[in-house]
């Protein structure tokens, strides 16, 4: 057996990397998360005049690509449509229940895709497949379909090329025929180049489900490594991750991660070559989180340092110890190493447990002439024998703590 060569649009997709995922809608006026529409039992009649205060006043997409932009993200999924039914673009008649028929009065989504392309960012579009909203989903599950088939429709012609569809929702209904196949065959007919994902849940994390994906998804749990010996098809992989606890915005969920620990989940995802998809909640008027845009902001400052190999590196059969690993770019290894210390005494150094000195590495590796720190260049002894190799890292001159250290072993 062999690996599958992946198809172009899946390869480009794996070298992007890091991603902005936006859940937006009429939840983020309520303050508390995307489901409580579900959670709370709102009857539909009394959420659905949420429609009459959604002004959208401050949503501006020009500035959240930018800021995905500066954070190193190289695409960006947004929330077309979410459980609760309400769409932040133009239906076209099929419903009234979106943005162009509330105060806002205008196609978020025509906004979004033009800022993306304006900041060389991918559009990707969500689109959720259970509906809260529309009593077909419950009621005429055929006749549900073709209005989601014909909803996916318009996103395809209406607003050029699309990046790519992440679905939502088919959970909801394990035992149901969700007829796929109809509305993926369209989509690569409309959309050839567009990748296909459809959320697999927090159950069932890494499960491909049907021909046509592309890229299969771990929701808020780090991917495990990809077994392609023997697919048909080459797919990828992709963690989604919220910062706080929420998809949507909630107004008093102070349980934001911290830049060190979403810098090593955007690490553990390049380690297996999935990428990092990481989520903001918009306010309920569009704007971004202060905390979440200086959140971003400085996972950017990171990728600047620490350079391509985190977009373009591919997993190695090298092995580190603990969270350590090594990846091969333009024919140099990487290695990612963790948990350094700052050279400093104690009196005026107070953190994590952390150790500088020897990081073994196991794997036959060519022989090495070189191997440097790439943020300052400095240059680190190691030895090698046939099976393994030893670096001696230095730690952190005092005023730096990277969280993650990159070194480039030149051969």
């Amino acid at each position: 057996m062999s690996i599958p060569i992946a198809e172009k649009r899946i390869s480009e997709f794996e070298k992007m990397g890091f991603g902005m995922f936006i859940h937006w809608g009429l939840y983020s006026q309520l303050g508390q998360g995307e489901w409580i529409m579900h959670l709370k039992n709102i009857p539909k009649t009394e959420y659905s005049k949420l429609k009459e205060t959604f002004t959208a006043k401050d949503f501006d997409a020009e500035k959240i690509a930018f800021t995905a932009q500066k954070a190193g993200m190289r695409y960006i999924t947004l929330t077309t449509r979410h459980h609760e039914g309400f769409s932040l673009y133009n239906t076209c008649g099929l419903s009234t229940y979106d943005v162009i028929h509330s105060p806002a009065g205008r196609d978020i989504v025509s906004e979004y895709v033009t800022a993306c392309k304006n900041y060389n960012i991918m559009p990707m579009l969500y689109h959720t497949t259970l509906d809260w909203y529309d009593d077909r989903f419950e009621h005429d599950f055929d006749a549900y379909l073709q209005y989601l088939r014909d909803s996916v429709e318009i996103l395809c012609t209406n607003y050029g090329e699309i990046g790519g569809f992440w679905f939502d929702g088919n959970w909801s209904k394990p035992n149901a025929d969700w007829q796929e196949d109809k509305l993926y065959s369209m989509i690569r007919r409309l959309q050839p180049n567009a990748m296909i994902i459809n959320n697999t849940g927090i159950t069932a994390r890494g499960e491909i489900g049907n021909p046509y994906i592309d890229s299969v998804t771990f929701e808020q749990g780090h991917p495990k490594p990809m077994d392609r010996e023997g697919m048909k098809k080459y797919v990828a992989a992709e963690m989604c991750q919220t910062i706080n606890d929420h998809w949507g915005f909630g107004k008093e969920d102070f349980d934001s991660k911290s830049v060190p620990e979403l810098i090593e989940s955007l690490c553990s995802c390049r380690k297996i070559g999935a990428n990092y998809l990481l989520n903001i909640g918009l306010e309920p008027d569009g704007k971004i989180i202060k905390l979440q845009e200086a959140t971003l902001e400085e996972i950017g400052k990171w990728i600047k340092i620490s350079g391509d190999s985190v977009y373009l590196g591919k997993p190695t059969h090298i092995k580190g110890e603990d969270k350590d690993f090594a990846l091969e770019y333009n024919g140099n290894i990487y290695f990612y190493i963790h948990d350094l210390a700052v050279e400093a005494k104690e009196q005026v150094v107070m953190g994590r447990k952390t150790r500088n000195g020897i990081r073994k590495f196991s794997g036959n590796i060519a022989k090495i002439k070189n191997i440097r720190w790439i943020d300052n260049d400095e240059p680190l002894s190691f030895s090698q024998n046939t099976s393994e190799t030893e670096i001696n890292c230095t730690g952190y001159p005092y005023g730096k703590s990277l969280v993650v250290r990159i070194a480039k072993a030149e051969f």
